[in-house]
């Protein structure tokens, strides 16, 4: 099985759509649409949401969607270790790289490669997790969920906001939020949002910078219709750092007792390259034409421009054959020269029409929707070559490093169509009944300039869902449901030689939210099984076959309370009752893990402002015990439990803050798998000042 850049290449067929989702939000009621695309309260959709909005982002401290995402549910941010290039999530036990995010609502699709479009916290809003299959609504997508990211938009009430950073790794970082009316009547809604960093990644003394603008403008011409003009500008000019090693020197000792130091880095600082350059423009419309119909259409082109190069997946090297125990052997590594060079043109569209229809007792919420998207990548990628030995306790970088000839390089476009439609029926005020189809029709188009060769991937798929939830005057909403999904593959049959049919998933979930009128206060529980089917594996003879299937059985609990007055208190646990393989061509690879996912995930997290200014925060995350991808390795990779914390001060116009994340500055693996193992981050410490006037 691969690591996580060969796991990236392999997931290069995933395909997905979600179209756009328009929130409000406070604590104690919350609206998305990322589980309708309607204007739906969260607790009366028959599916697990979590919302992460931007003030606890803010307070935990997260730099990144990943880390914004480490008090949910459901949701693995560590899998990979410490790894600067991408958000790396699995949800529900299954890989969420590829297809990739969403950002308000339209997909940031990658395809399974290197060149992943990237988000800003800075710039926003807050982030939905959808957990289980959406096929029905959003069109190719993983068994895992969804995650849409939404953006800071214009706002009636004048913001002007700066803020300074500095921080660990020389981060030195300047951001500014502005918004507010263009003319008198507020009509015409203006925000732009920005920053600007310079720092350098834990290792290699690498740079870190990065460049963010995102202009937005609102013209609201009549009360009925609105349009949204977004946009953002993203330059990533950095290094890369990642933390994974053999897992001989790791998890366990090597054969003459030694370890690797965790603090070695095992790149070259003169090689490392993770230029990214990004641009997204697009539009949200929305229109009522009177109480009962209305119409929104959604759009955004994207392009993207990566330069990747690294060292990675090091090895020992064995020096004295003759003598496997020569400390000799257990001294220098092996690298391999990896490298990527991406051009991503990409263009969503979704339309919908929306109606509300009563029949006595009877309402319907209907919408019917037709979206599309393409993709046009042209890649380039090397694998493999020549790079000096590293000798694990005395490094020296630089040398010469010869990349081999590329093994990808050609042009792939992807196209797909979706028509889907959805009836959320309310009957008697309590009951609520949601039922959904959509067909998709895709294609996948490769063009080798290794070979001249362009082969075909059609594929088509219909997806359903249903659920039913009651909501009781008190605030108790217990629900079911079924979703499905599919992505296709790009993988031939190499019996028939034409392509393998679209993996599939399907989800039964039952659950109860509770939210006390009045109260900031919200519960959820949920139990599900989630099955991803027709898995291609490899038999013994390394043919592949379409005959796997991965199960993953659940509770997830979840509460956002504030307990007393200015106390906020979060908490999240998952058991995981089994995530194994079901069934695979490979008869040894049947009950055991494909990823590895801890049968116990617990977080906490509670902050409390002072009426002196002051306010205080405190967090754990714990992982328990796993045995790696694959269910590898040979004895147990331990728990961990990671503390973060957060000391603020607020005084006027000024908010200050000091968050640090790994309080401890702990050192342990996240995760093994066939012979190499990943570091976690180490401590960081940030130093924020924002002014608002």
């Amino acid at each position: 099985m691969p690591d996580a850049d060969e796991h990236a290449a392999n997931g290069a067929t995933a395909d997905a759509v979600l179209p756009a989702v328009n929130v409000t939000a406070t604590r104690a009621n919350k609206r998305a649409s990322a589980g309708t695309k309607t204007d739906t309260a969260v607790i009366e959709t028959p599916q697990s949401i979590s919302i992460i909005d931007a003030k606890r982002i803010a307070a935990i401290g997260a730099l990144t969607a990943e880390q914004a995402l480490g008090y949910t549910p459901g949701v693995g941010i560590t899998h990979y270790g410490s790894d600067s290039r991408f958000n790396w999530i699995v949800l529900r036990g299954f890989d969420a790289y590829s297809p990739g995010f969403y950002l308000d609502g339209l997909p940031l699709r990658n395809n399974g490669t290197w060149g992943v479009w990237q988000t800003e916290n800075y710039g926003t809003e807050q982030i939905e997790v959808l957990r289980g299959p959406a096929s029905v609504l959003y069109g190719q997508t993983g068994p895992g969920g969804v995650i849409n990211v939404v953006s800071k938009k214009p706002e009636e009430t004048p913001l002007h906001e700066v803020q300074f950073q500095l921080g660990s790794y020389d981060r030195r970082q300047i951001a500014g939020d502005f918004s507010g009316p263009l003319n008198a009547d507020h009509s015409l809604l203006y925000r732009v949002t920005g920053l600007a960093r310079n720092a350098e990644l834990p290792a290699g003394g690498m740079p870190d910078n990065r460049y963010f603008l995102a202009p937005a403008l609102t013209w609201r011409p009549t009360e009925d219709t609105t349009l949204n003009l977004l946009s953002s500008f993203t330059r990533v000019h950095a290094g890369v750092y990642n933390r994974f090693f053999p897992q001989s020197g790791t998890l366990v000792p090597t054969p003459i007792g030694t370890k690797i130091p965790t603090s070695l880095f095992a790149g070259d600082p003169h090689f490392n390259r993770f230029d990214q350059d990004q641009q997204l423009i697009g539009y949200q419309f929305e229109h009522r034409f009177n109480e009962t119909w209305g119409v929104r259409q959604n759009l955004r082109y994207g392009h993207l421009k990566l330069r990747y190069a690294q060292l990675w997946g090091p090895q020992f090297a064995t020096l004295n054959a003759d003598d496997p125990l020569d400390p000799i052997n257990f001294r220098y590594l092996s690298r391999t020269v990896f490298g990527s060079r991406e051009n991503t043109a990409a263009l969503a569209l979704d339309n919908q029409v929306e109606g509300d229809l009563v029949f006595g007792e009877w309402q319907h919420k209907l919408l019917f929707g037709l979206d599309y998207q393409r993709l046009r990548l042209d890649q380039t990628t090397v694998y493999g070559g020549t790079a000096p030995l590293l000798d694990i306790y005395a490094p020296v970088y630089g040398g010469p490093i010869v990349p081999s000839a590329p093994y990808v390089d050609g042009i792939t476009r992807l196209s797909q169509t979706g028509l889907y439609v959805q009836d959320q029926i309310r009957w008697n005020e309590r009951w609520l009944l949601t039922l959904g189809g959509r067909f998709d029709r895709a294609s996948s188009v490769l063009d080798s300039r290794l070979d001249g060769t362009t082969t075909r991937f059609p594929d088509h798929k219909f997806s359903g869902r249903a659920g039913l939830l009651y909501v009781t005057p008190d605030g108790w909403a217990p629900y079911v449901s079924y979703t499905e999904s599919f992505s296709p593959t790009a993988t031939i049959d190499p019996r028939t030689g034409i392509p393998f049919k679209p993996e599939t998933g399907r989800q039964y979930e039952a659950g109860i939210r509770y939210q006390p009128p009045g109260r900031n206060e919200t519960y959820s529980a949920a139990v599900f099984d989630v099955r991803r089917q027709n898995y291609i594996t490899s038999d013994q003879q390394f043919i592949p076959r379409q005959t796997g299937e991965v199960g993953v059985r659940g509770l997830e609990l979840e509460a956002n309370v504030e307990l007393i007055p200015r106390l906020n208190f979060t908490a999240a646990y998952t058991y995981t009752q089994r995530a194994v393989i079901t069934a695979s061509s490979n008869p040894a690879e049947i009950g055991k893990q494909l990823m590895a996912v801890p049968r116990n995930a617990l977080s906490l997290w509670a902050d409390y402002a002072f009426d002196n200014g002051f306010r205080a925060g405190l967090g754990a995350r714990y992982g328990s015990s796993t045995r790696g991808d694959g269910a590898t390795t040979p004895i147990p990779i331990p728990a961990a439990t990671v503390f973060d914390a957060m000391l603020g001060y607020r005084l006027e116009r000024w908010d200050f803050a000091l968050n640090l994340r790994n309080l401890a500055n702990k050192t342990y693996l996240t995760n093994c798998g066939y012979g190499t193992c990943y570091y976690a981050d180490r401590r960081t410490t940030i130093a924020t000042a924002s002014y608002r006037w």
